[in-house]
């Protein structure tokens, strides 16, 4: 089933793996027929990552980039829709002399060559490679005939891992083992059998289940690794090798490798299980309503750089969900009375605006530590535009068109593709540095003048407003080298203990070992607002 756990279980593969010395690369493989995630709803599909080079792909990228602390490219990543796009281009310019093109052998061998081509820009000796869906699913079959195709040819360099969840209904009390057998004979269908099967389960497998699991799907019982629920994700590869996983993927490769270093690893696993003080942060967001759930995968780096940033200041933190809806009125008396800081995450629309708006006002006034984030720097300007430059109906054009004051508007380029009717990949994407101005709240996080980080939007603040808003006293900490765009914008240390917003993604290349240095700035300053520090 979907949210097993096959992404943190890829992560975790690399991570072990290149523990032991080896280079190591990640690969997703995603079936649905968009050529990448950028259009997608986050409440459906959760987070949509952003890679260096602006590739819009799954949070699992994410995943990889935090496990193995290393740079992806666009070339770890392939949907169905990148992938037979790349065939037919190839196609209509004559790249396969006239043969007849078919779905297999085609489709799969384009698949073979991506991920050869991902292990070649890496120079990796090791590629994993996770391929979304379930087994079974009419979408992924071709991905697993890549598979079949690529052991077949390189019977000693492939190994497949299967991760199947086992359940133990709460009315029955034992753990069931027979969805696992019957996934697995689904998978053998296609011609793939697991080397290792990651047994999901709330509790650790016991030897009679391995054994069953061992004798029906056709595995050694030492292949059968327990994967029980856990306090984090980080916990998962220590668990991992309990049952020896990175030793049995090296036997089973032919590789040989250094003893496993793991030093850094379990010291901040440890630092977050000591971490007893708490932090209250308010995520005060909109992509939260499916169902009768709430999704926090939507905003996933935002709260996995909120946890590395505490953790390394000691801290544990504890992230509210605040849907921005909620607040569209007013604050009630009280609502925010208990959070230390206030985060408004990214986004695009209209709806709950004037909830952050209301909540960006009161974190202004009252000295709350705020951090905008994307969407949430553009809203701090609108809010600081209309309450303290008095211009009630500034906006950004992306809600309002025929605002009067535009203080957010869209790039010239851009305004072209849409009129065009062209939106995805259309945002400036990817990576773009920044100049930060001395004596900032940025400029101290960082301790340097120039950074460079990641960004996913269409809207900028107007340079036509940018004068007046700086005679206001909002400081525009952060430009692009030409000084035409507003990377940061926070107010004066003296004016305010941590008011900082970024057009830029910050949460993207935050890593539990490197947390980003904003977010750290901002879980401190939210950390002696609770102790009455501030």
């Amino acid at each position: 089933m979907s949210g097993v756990g096959k992404g943190v279980t890829t992560s975790s593969i690399g991570m072990l793996l290149k523990a032991r010395g080896l280079r190591v690369t990640a690969l997703k493989i995603d079936p649905y027929i968009n050529v990448d995630a950028g259009t997608m709803n986050p409440t459906e599909h959760g987070e949509v990552f952003v890679l260096a080079d602006g590739d819009e792909c799954d949070q699992d990228m994410g995943n990889y980039e935090r496990f193995l602390d290393v740079t992806l490219a666009r070339s770890n990543y392939m949907t169905t829709g990148r992938v037979y796009r790349s065939v037919i281009e190839r196609e209509r310019n004559l790249g396969y002399k006239g043969k007849c093109v078919q779905v297999v052998p085609h489709i799969p061998l384009e698949v073979i060559a991506r991920i050869q081509e991902a292990a070649r820009a890496a120079d990796a000796d090791v590629v994993v490679v996770e391929i979304g869906g379930t087994v079974g699913e009419y979408e992924n079959i071709l991905f697993l005939e890549a598979v079949r195709m690529l052991k077949l040819a390189h019977p000693e360099d492939v190994a497949v891992v299967m991760v199947s969840y086992v359940p133990i209904p709460s009315k029955v009390g034992e753990m069931k083992t027979k969805p696992t057998q019957h996934a697995v004979r689904t998978l053998n269908g296609t011609g793939v059998h697991p080397d290792l099967i990651i047994a999901r389960s709330n509790l650790p497998l016991d030897r009679k289940r391995k054994e069953k699991i061992a004798l029906f799907c056709n595995v050694r019982e030492e292949c059968v690794v327990s994967a029980p629920d856990v306090e984090s994700i980080y916990d998962v590869p220590l668990n991992f090798e309990k049952d020896r996983l990175s030793n049995l993927l090296l036997e089973r490769l032919r590789l040989s490798a250094r003893p496993t270093d793991l030093k850094a690893w379990r010291g901040f696993v440890r630092g977050a299980q000591r971490a007893a003080q708490e932090v209250r942060i308010a995520v005060v967001g909109k992509y939260f309503d499916t169902g009768d759930f709430v999704l926090s995968d939507a905003y996933l780096s935002v709260l996995e750089a909120i946890k590395f940033s505490a953790y390394k200041l000691g801290v544990k933190p504890v992230i509210e969900w605040v849907n921005s809806k909620t607040f569209e009125r007013g604050i009630p008396e009280g609502a925010c009375a208990d959070m230390h800081g206030i985060l408004v995450p990214g986004g695009f629309g209209e709806s709950g605006v004037e909830g952050k708006l209301n909540v960006i006002e009161h974190a202004r006034r009252h000295g709350v530590p705020y951090l905008g984030l994307c969407y949430g720097m553009q809203l701090l300007v609108i809010e600081y535009a209309r309450h303290v430059l008095g211009l009630p109906r500034a906006n950004t054009v992306e809600i309002d068109p025929k605002t009067p004051d535009p203080v957010i508007d869209i790039l010239p380029e851009q305004k072209r593709l849409i009129a065009a009717g062209h939106y995805g990949g259309t945002m400036r994407l990817g990576t773009y540095p920044a100049v930060l101005a001395s004596g900032s709240h940025a400029r101290a996080a960082y301790g340097a003048s120039t950074v460079e980080e990641r960004h996913r939007h269409r809207y900028e603040v107007n340079p036509d407003y940018i004068e007046r808003l700086e005679a206001a006293g909002l400081v525009f900490s952060g430009k692009s080298p030409d000084g035409t765009l507003m990377e940061i914008a926070e107010l004066p240390k003296d004016k305010h203990p941590f008011f900082v917003g970024t057009q830029f993604h910050p949460e993207f290349t935050a890593r539990p070992l490197h947390p980003h240095p904003l977010f750290t700035g901002f879980v401190r300053a939210s950390l002696a607002r609770s102790r009455g520090e501030a």
